[in-house]
């Protein structure tokens, strides 16, 4: 079971060193993919696994705090930021060659700060489910449910929970509805985004996979985070996804074909690597 010891990270800030769990698979350019804010487990990459791994090297990271990462006390305000931060260090202490990375829900948010931050770090970027507004008013509700009573959840979901976090599965969804409580307070308005109107600046190939049925996301939404990209991404929005159509039955094999075609692209416009002497 691989783990990587990173020096530190703005996640577990006063830890040194910070301990990262990763799956690793295949062989070839690589390919990260970043979890949701319930951790890897609940919505598994094991379709794309299986189409990719034969082309690519996949390295999936659990965030601290979450998996058979190192434990965290909670998550700030700017987690995305930090996380980001933490990815940036995995990438580079994996030594992984300007990976595409595709980041789901809150990994997709913390994939598109990390090609705002270093773009010479990733080759392209995959956002699936993403976030663009910092309120989410028709999920208030939920957020709050799943901080007071996360034991409510389904014995399904808590059994996947369990198996991927162990006995703390209550206290990383309680935490991740914390923090988005946290986030929705410090935002300025009903339409600030987590981006700071930069968007648009993104300088690798970006890729935005959408559900039309994704509960956690506003009306309008979709709308303002396509007119932010000012036509420098393709978006695809499912009619029939919702909150993870990478591993839905409804649209996996689709998104499993837009993504691999946008993947060779990329990889293919990518020096090759200096021959060994």
């Amino acid at each position: 079971m691989p783990f990587i010891d990173l020096a530190a990270s703005p996640l577990a800030p006063g830890v040194s060193p910070v301990r990262v769990h990763y799956r690793d698979a295949g062989a070839g350019s690589p390919l990260l993919f970043l979890h949701s804010g319930w951790g890897y487990e609940i919505y598994p990459f094991d379709r794309q696994i299986a189409a990719l791994a034969s082309t690519h090297r996949i390295v999936i990271p659990d965030r601290s705090g979450y998996g058979r990462s190192g434990a965290i006390a909670a998550l700030a305000v700017d987690f995305h930021a930090r996380a980001a931060d933490e990815t940036r260090g995995v990438i580079e202490a994996l030594a992984l060659d300007r990976p595409v990375v595709w980041g789901h829900s809150d990994g997709g948010i913390i994939a598109l700060l990390l090609a705002l931050a270093a773009p010479t770090l990733v080759a392209g970027v995959i956002a699936e489910a993403t976030h663009f507004y910092r309120r989410k008013p028709r999920s208030r509700a939920f957020f709050e449910s799943m901080r007071d009573k996360p034991e409510t959840l389904s014995e399904s979901v808590t059994s996947v929970l369990a198996h991927d976090h162990g006995t703390r599965w209550p206290d990383v969804i309680e935490r991740h509805s914390r923090a988005w409580q946290l986030i929705a307070r410090d935002a300025m308005s009903d339409t600030a985004d987590f981006y700071g109107g930069r968007l648009g600046a993104i300088a690798v190939p970006l890729l935005v996979v959408h559900g039309a049925r994704d509960p956690r996301t506003e009306p309008g939404e979709i709308d303002a985070l396509t007119r932010s990209l000012e036509g420098s991404a393709r978006v695809v929005v499912l009619s029939d996804g919702g909150h993870s159509p990478h591993s839905e039955a409804a649209t996996a094999d689709e998104v499993t074909s837009i993504a691999q075609t946008f993947i060779e692209r990329v990889s293919a416009t990518l020096p090759l690597p200096a021959p060994e002497s």
